[in-house]
Order: structure tokens, then C-alpha cells, then sequence
């Protein structure tokens, strides 16, 4: 048996199939404009895997996710998602049970699962890409809350009306940056970061910007919840010297307000990209678990 696994996201959806531990043959496809063109390629895609004997789908989705509703509430960079029995319309597309969690949760119970927080009781996740997802983990257990926004790190307000998602992700660092510089052209995080690294000053200061607000961000989560691990994730992880950069600047922010015995570890996730689509697959593992029990 295997999981179609599915990541939806504001650019692309990637998906892939997850057999015998493993994913395997992952791509993805460009987020369709509508619903009904969403719900036209995701069939598109599962249709490639007729062979198989597929057990259901497992989809990570952004928004305010309500897993046993099925419904996804919230806002989110794919606006045409929200507010009705997604669920229930997907299994109906696909003739597959679906499973459905927010993107940033996933990632945290991939690494929970299988990664980098597999042995530590309180971890936080900042998954960064159009915005700030985040993610709680205490006792090794999702903290979701009481309206389904524990660990929307994302929506904090850190100068101004600007939010953490809009200030540290790299999209829309890019986005300010080729409004000030008047680029027309499609222009994208990755190439922000390539000035940078070229030595264009604007684009060097561009990423500081972007590296101070997550920075900041980060310091605020650690002072309320005081976890042990601090986990990045998302494409933006990949860079090199991103650990470096943002532990350096956290460590200055808790120096300068003297929380300096304030101890905690930064790491990146182990699965990049990848997380969202084993964190949805663990998710759709453990609705079955738990609906098995429930029969017992």
C-alpha cells in the first residue's frame, strides 16, 4: 500500500508517492488560479498512479487547519481554499480517504517523527517561503489552540502593521526589493539572495533586513515559550549561512536584554522541502491510528 502525498503552497504544489518508508517520484506543478482548476490537476496527478494500490491522500495545506473538520480557516496565499468541506470535495475528486494539516504542522511532525526534534520534549518551527509558517511542539505533541492558531509565528506584528510573513520571507523581500529598484522582471528570493552574494549592497542589505526580522521573531517566541530546540525550515533553510546569521543575531537580541541564561538550539530541518509531505503522510498515519482506535 502507499500514500499520495500532497504540499500545496502559494507558488507550486509538490507532491509524491510514500511507500515502504520512503517517498518516491516527487514533483510538483504550479498552484492552479482557481478550485476547480486545483481540484482539475490534483486528479491529473493521482490518475499517473492508477497501478498502484493506493491508500488514501495525505495533503499539507497553509491556512488554520481544523483536521477533523476538514475545513481550512484562516487566511493564506491560496484564498480560494478556505471555508468549506475541502475534505470532504477532495476525497470526492479523487476516490481516495484524504487527511489534511497545515503545512507548518507537518514539517514539525516530520522532524518530530523521523528528524531533527525526534528527542526533545519542546521544539518551535519558523517554515519560511511566501510567509512565516510556525509550528508548536510541547511534550511532543501539536499545541494547535484553542482557535487553531497556536504557532501562527507568522502573523506577529514586528514594525509597525508589518508582520513577521511579511518582513523575513524571502518573497516578499524580493518583491520590496525589485520595487525599489525598479525591476520589472519576474525576480524572485533565489535571486535576491545571488545579488547579495555578488556583493550588490542593496541586495546585501535587503537580506540583513530579512535576516534581522526573523531574528527578532525568533526571540520573541523564545522568551514567552522557552523551548529547548529551534528549528528552520523551508526553502530559505538551505543557505548556508543562515544558522549562522540568525543565531548570532538572537544571541545579541537576549544579550541586550539580559536573558542571556536563556538556552536553546538552532537547526534546520533534516527534510528542506520535503518535510511537508512526511509530516502530511505521519498526519494521515496517525488519523488511521486513531480511527482504528476509536472503532476498538
Amino acid at each position: 500500500m502507499a500514500i499520495l502525498a500532497f504540499d500545496m503552497g502559494g507558488t507550486a504544489v509538490k507532491y509524491g508517492l510514500f511507500r515502504d518508508g520512503a517517498l518516491e517520484q516527487t514533483n510538483s506543478f504550479p498552484t492552479p488560479a482557481t478550485w476547480e482548476e486545483m481540484k482539475g490537476t490534483l486528479l491529473t496527478v493521482r490518475n499517473q498512479f492508477l497501478d498502484e494500490s493506493l491508500e488514501g491522500a495525505a495533503f499539507s495545506s497553509p491556512g488554520s487547519v481544523d483536521s477533523e473538520a476538514g475545513i481550512i480557516y484562516g487566511s493564506s496565499a491560496i484564498p480560494y481554499i478556505h471555508r468549506f468541506e475541502i475534505v470532504k470535495e477532495l476525497e470526492e475528486t479523487l476516490g481516495l480517504p484524504v487527511s489534511i494539516e497545515n503545512d507548518a504542522n507537518c514539517a514539525a511532525l516530520a522532524e518530530v517523527e523521523f528528524g531533527v526534534a525526534k528527542s526533545v520534549k519542546d521544539a518551535v518551527f519558523f517554515i519560511i517561503g511566501s510567509g512565516i509558517g510556525g509550528a508548536l511542539v510541547l511534550n511532543r505533541k501539536l499545541h494547535k489552540g484553542n482557535s487553531l492558531f497556536g504557532g501562527e509565528f507568522g502573523r506577529m506584528q514586528l514594525r509597525g502593521d508589518e508582520t513577521l510573513s511579511v518582513l523575513a520571507s524571502p518573497v516578499q523581500s524580493a518583491k520590496r526589493y525589485a520595487e525599489s529598484q525598479s525591476i520589472s522582471s519576474s525576480f524572485s528570493g533565489k535571486d535576491l539572495f545571488s545579488l547579495a552574494d555578488q556583493g550588490v549592497i542593496a541586495a546585501q542589505n535587503a537580506v540583513s533586513d530579512l535576516y534581522d526580522s526573523l531574528a527578532l521573531g525568533i526571540y520573541n517566541v523564545l522568551v514567552v515559550l522557552d523551548p529547548e530546540l529551534v528549528v528552520l525550515g523551508g526553502g530559505l533553510s538551505k543557505q548556508e549561512e543562515l544558522l549562522g546569521e540568525i543565531d548570532r543575531r538572537v544571541r545579541k537580541l537576549l544579550k541586550n536584554n539580559n536573558a542571556t541564561e536563556l538556552k536553546f538550539q538552532l537547526e534546520r530541518c533534516q527534510y528542506f522541502n520535503d518535510a511537508n509531505l512526511l509530516g502530511a503522510v505521519a498526519h494521515f498515519q496517525s488519523q488511521g491510528a486513531s480511527n482504528e482506535a476509536k472503532k476498538e
